[in-house]
């Protein structure tokens, strides 16, 4: 029997694909808005460094999925006390999986993941998972779940040039109801 975990979870209203600044990144937001639609790969794990986008395009992905009628289900795996949570989500479309990094390394959290991914492979269902780093390159012990995860597409998110920095606040600040002027852009 499954346990049950009460979750508190909103999707950030903010977080869209309108609002997201793709720069040299728009190969990857066609990709996810291919996934969210029920289109495109089964698996896609998105990598790059803290703060280049990768939590906004996961729920980017979940609210234009949630748009389309889907079932889907976000995850940010460093609040997650338990692996358990994962027990029934391959009922889900799409399952999106934050911050994977944390919990590389945990023989429970791996164990329960590698037999998570399979179920979702058996009901032909799509995974979303983010990370700091490509899957070579975290410390995952279980050397099957490292296979899996190495199957989908694995994309790095590049980051922006100081000139991008500024229209990605601009676009920001444009979704939020004001204009950022190119001075103050470069003066923040």
């Amino acid at each position: 029997m499954a346990i049950q975990i009460p979750l508190s979870f909103e999707f950030r209203a903010n977080q869209t694909f309108d609002s997201f600044y793709p720069g040299n990144n728009l190969e990857i937001v066609h990709q996810l808005e291919a996934m969210s639609a029920g289109d495109g790969e089964q698996q896609i794990l998105i990598w790059g460094e803290s703060g280049c986008g990768k939590t906004h395009l996961l729920q980017a992905c979940c609210q234009h999925a949630q748009q389309a009628g889907r079932q889907v289900f976000y995850l940010q795996t460093r609040s997650t006390i338990v692996p358990a949570i994962l027990e029934g989500l391959e009922d889900f479309d799409l399952v999106c999986l934050d911050d994977i990094h944390h919990i590389a390394g945990h023989p429970d959290w791996e164990q329960t993941l590698f037999n998570f991914y399979n179920r979702l492979r058996q009901h032909q269902r799509q995974l979303l998972i983010a990370s700091n780093a490509a899957v070579n390159q975290l410390p995952i012990r279980l050397p099957d779940l490292k296979t899996r995860l190495n199957w989908g597409l694995s994309l790095k998110i590049q980051n922006l040039s100081d000139e991008q920095l500024i229209q990605a606040l601009q676009v920001k600040a444009h979704h939020l109801g004001f204009e950022i002027p190119d001075s103050v852009g470069r003066f923040c």
